[in-house]
């Protein structure tokens, strides 16, 4: 089975409360799942990567051989296709987990899209943030 995942991370602030979207779609353009996930305060960047992450973790659960990874973070894009280094080193583990989810696939490819082209994966990194920020301050009362 071939899908499509776009993904996206949010961080209002940078680092700041961060979460991170992704969804999944079969040949037909038909969404098979929806993440999205409050990371805590985190940098746009890990957002970035722990998208790519889930997305990747749910086409697998859903049986992917071939995946092609949307996103709009061009620094991700040439990430993950090795065409720059990863300075970082809180990134370094999260590209690992990346090429290693890849590695399970028959194909995977990396592909950026305009913002306007990933509106669905920017709203589930913006509820994963929402959702995380209404449990802490929800936390906090009382």
């Amino acid at each position: 089975m071939r899908v499509t995942v776009h993904t996206d991370g949010a961080a209002r602030g940078n680092p700041g409360p961060a979460g991170a979207g992704a969804v999944v779609y079969d040949e037909r353009g038909r969404v098979l799942a929806e993440v999205a996930r409050g990371l805590g305060e985190a940098t746009n960047n890990v957002a970035e990567y722990t998208a790519v992450i889930l997305g990747l973790e749910r086409a697998r659960a859903l049986g992917a051989r071939e995946v092609v990874v949307r996103t709009d973070s061009q620094l991700l894009v040439q990430q993950l296709r090795g065409r720059y280094r990863v300075r970082s080193a809180r990134l370094r583990p999260l590209h690992a987990r990346v090429e290693e989810l890849a590695r399970a696939f028959d194909e995977v490819r990396f592909e950026h899209v305009p913002r306007d082209r990933n509106v669905t994966a920017d709203r589930l990194a913006n509820r994963g943030v929402d959702a995380w920020l209404e449990r802490r301050s929800g936390a906090g009362a009382g």
